[in-house]
């Protein structure tokens, strides 16, 4: 026997380690025989020498590091002479089914699935994107009128960045007017003016010299430019005055150029925490009746097929639209999901918002999908190496799975890794030139 051995998991793989036994039972009658190791990757050659005609059943166990397995196939005939056991063989008729052999699916991607009936939620297409959440964000914003210098060259779009640590500071430069260096001084000169007439006073007014009303005038005018200073010397130096990251968090953008006049109040930055994101999908007005339902929804990034379900992700419908958009015939819908994946804030996405469940349905990957001309079709498994295209009518899908309306039944196997390399296969019409490895 050269008996082909396959790994099963998220990619079928030749087994390359076990012991494998074979045991032939007629009757009351059993020989066996086994090997230790496999002739080629995946491949363990096997001898039996039948001694009593008549039917039993072949068994094979395999005996690896990680599992034990075995495998029984039931009505094997033992024939009394190699003439009866040609006489008996069927005649094989015309097929159009597709060779495909183990040592050529074990070399690539490769794998295939069961079809079963399953419940499925019936599935919303729509447009979206990713947005920071509220209270994720926050912008930093310039505290006085200035030039701006960019004082850490290294902040920059992603970064991350720690609270407190400085990113911007803002210099009077050349400036005329407002200029925050000059005002500085300025601010400082009244404070000592009204430092040293506020100590005069306090001693004058001990001795009757000035009036109560000069002494209390003399103490606003001190307390006022003491505000004043404060208010400006905060995060102020030398060099001008600093404007650091409020929050802990990662660097969204950088609104401002080196160089560049801003007034109080200009944003200069955006920093986010990036642990809470929103997912915005909008939704057709003609699906508006169903979305008070919908609870999750699978989406993917345009250019990356990989699909994310909003339920692993933490996640659960923030809000909806009561309304259209102005302009839009579009209701939005809103998710609130956790950035595990290090999603990018302002990505576009392609949604599939998950509504109704179908119960009893045929499901089968997307991957397992070969389109042709504007139609679908699937490879199903029908032997060991030996495959059969099938057309196949779609219903709706999730982004990862599709209902299958017909073309296939359950209890089926569908290629659902590999299979263009399937139809390349049958494209070239002839088997690989070196055939099995045995």
């Amino acid at each position: 026997f050269a008996t082909h051995l396959t790994v099963i998991g998220n990619e079928f793989k030749a087994l390359t380690e076990a012991k494998v036994t074979v045991s032939l039972l007629v009757g009351d009658t059993g020989i066996r025989s086994n090997v230790d190791k496999a002739s080629s990757p995946g491949i363990f050659k096997l001898a039996l020498k039948p001694t009593v005609v008549g039917k039993g059943k072949l068994v094979f166990d395999i005996v690896a590091k990680e599992f034990a397995d075995q495998f029984i196939i039931d009505n094997v005939t033992v024939y009394a002479d190699e003439d009866q056991a040609i006489h008996a063989q069927v005649a094989a008729g015309p097929s159009d089914e597709i060779s495909y052999l183990k040592e050529q699916a074990w070399k690539v991607s490769f794998a295939n699935t069961l079809v079963k009936k399953q419940n499925f939620n019936a599935t919303i297409r729509a447009n979206g994107r990713i947005l920071g959440a509220p209270g994720d964000e926050i912008v930093v914003s310039a505290k006085a009128n200035g030039i701006i210098k960019l004082t850490n060259k290294n902040v920059i779009a992603g970064q991350p960045i720690k609270a407190g640590a400085n990113m911007f500071t803002i210099t009077g430069g050349d400036l005329a007017k407002d200029n925050i260096d000059a005002n500085y001084q300025q601010a400082k000169a009244l404070f000592d003016e009204a430092k040293i007439n506020f100590d005069r006073a306090q001693e004058l007014v001990k001795d009757k010299i000035i009036s109560d009303r000069d002494f209390l005038s003399a103490k606003v005018a001190y307390e006022n430019a003491t505000i004043a200073l404060t208010m400006m010397g905060k995060n102020y130096s030398n060099g001008g005055q600093r404007n650091g990251a409020p929050i802990s968090g990662f660097v969204k953008n950088i609104l401002v150029t080196d160089g560049q006049f801003v007034s109080i109040g200009t944003p200069l930055a955006t920093i986010t925490k990036n642990r809470k994101l929103l997912l915005e999908a909008n939704v057709s007005q003609k699906d508006f009746n169903i979305i008070p339902t919908i609870r999750s929804a699978n989406f993917k990034l345009h250019g990356n097929e990989k699909v994310y379900d909003t339920e692993k992700l933490n996640g659960k419908v923030a809000s909806y639209g009561k309304t259209m958009h102005e302009n839009s015939s579009f209701i939005p819908i809103v998710f609130e999901i956790d950035n595990t994946e290090n999603f990018v804030s302002g990505s576009a996405v392609q949604v599939y918002i998950k509504s109704t469940s179908i119960p009893n349905v045929l499901v089968v990957p997307n991957t397992a999908l070969i389109e042709e001309q504007g139609s679908f079709y699937v490879y199903v498994q029908t032997s060991g190496e030996r495959f059969q295209k099938r057309e196949i009518k779609l219903g709706t899908t999730n982004g990862q799975n599709v209902q299958v309306l017909s073309g296939i039944v359950e209890g089926e196997r569908v290629v659902t890794k590999g299979a263009y390399q399937i139809k390349l296969s049958s494209a070239s019409g002839a088997l690989p030139a070196h055939g099995h490895q045995h």
